[in-house]
């Protein structure tokens, strides 16, 4: 899969950076990564999308290649963001269908996107979207308000994480098969070394720094349920059987009241799609692809 490299000086003053294969007249696939990635850690299954799709990957503000950009400027900016740097590159691919999929935290910054622009996707697939139930998002705001959201479990595990290690070879050893990386296939925990980490002086360090993980760990997107009202694009959620609790939740809410979404549980974690790439590639394909 040969992918080019992009980049958009946004209105928020900091650049973001991402890639995208060549121009081929495909219908075109727009991809966000999860919280602490980035787009090329999923090249197995978007491997697999490669070959019916061209492909659109977009690093959010601090992970990946984009410029880390200060504070963090939120969800519902990072959507808005995406869709500018977006609205720049697409006109190279023509008028092609234009499809939105998106992983965790990426899923729901697409959802987000959705609801901004109604008419620019013609169907969506969210994969396990963290789509926070309004009780939470109640507590969250309270603790906000408070100075608790920096204290949340994720956040905190977020900060704590190592970020430096000699080498890949080092990093390799120190995270195969462990904590979120457990069940992922050999393909996917490599694009996650190759393409994750940056080479520095002192050997290699997470591209995306943990202070910016636990940022979105301990924030939340404003309007989340009113916006997701607002979806008219097809989508289909598919949501990992041993997932967080809320997710399954949060779904079946969301299915209840629009019409335009539909749900599917597929054997997996909340990283499914690192799981099994080709199921998943094939899942996305199927409900892309499908009439109507």
């Amino acid at each position: 899969m040969h992918l080019e490299s992009w980049s958009h000086a946004c209105s928020a003053g900091f650049t973001l950076r991402g890639w995208h294969s060549h121009p081929s007249g495909k219908p075109l696939l727009h991809f966000l990564h999860g919280n602490g990635y980035c787009g090329r850690v999923y090249e197995p299954m978007l491997e697999r999308l490669a070959e019916d799709f061209d492909l659109w990957l977009c690093d959010v503000q601090g992970h990946g290649d984009s410029d880390h950009g200060g504070r963090f400027h939120g969800w519902n900016r990072s959507a808005e963001l995406a869709l500018e740097a977006f609205a720049q590159g697409r006109g190279a691919f023509g008028a092609v269908p234009v499809h939105a999929v998106g992983h965790s935290f990426g899923g729901v910054l697409s959802s987000l996107m959705l609801a901004q622009q109604p008419q620019l996707f013609q169907r969506a697939v969210l994969l396990d979207p963290v789509l926070f139930t309004p009780a939470m998002i109640g507590v969250m705001a309270l603790s906000d308000v408070v100075g608790l959201a920096r204290r949340n479990t994720l956040a905190s595990k977020a900060r704590k994480r190592r970020r430096q290690w000699p080498d890949r070879l080092a990093a390799h050893a120190a995270l195969h098969g462990r904590g979120m990386f457990r069940g992922w296939s050999e393909a996917a925990f490599e694009a996650y070394i190759n393409h994750a980490l940056k080479d520095t002086e002192d050997g290699v360090e997470l591209k995306c720094r943990p202070s910016r993980e636990a940022d979105i760990f301990g924030s939340f997107p404003k309007r989340l349920w009113p916006s997701l009202a607002k979806v008219l694009t097809p989508t289909q959620v598919l949501y990992g059987q041993r997932s967080y609790p809320f997710v399954a939740k949060s779904v079946a809410r969301w299915c209840a009241g629009n019409p335009h979404v539909h749900a599917q549980v597929v054997a997996g974690g909340h990283c499914f799609m690192q799981e099994q790439p080709d199921d998943a590639a094939e899942r996305v394909r199927a409900f892309l692809q499908a009439a109507g």
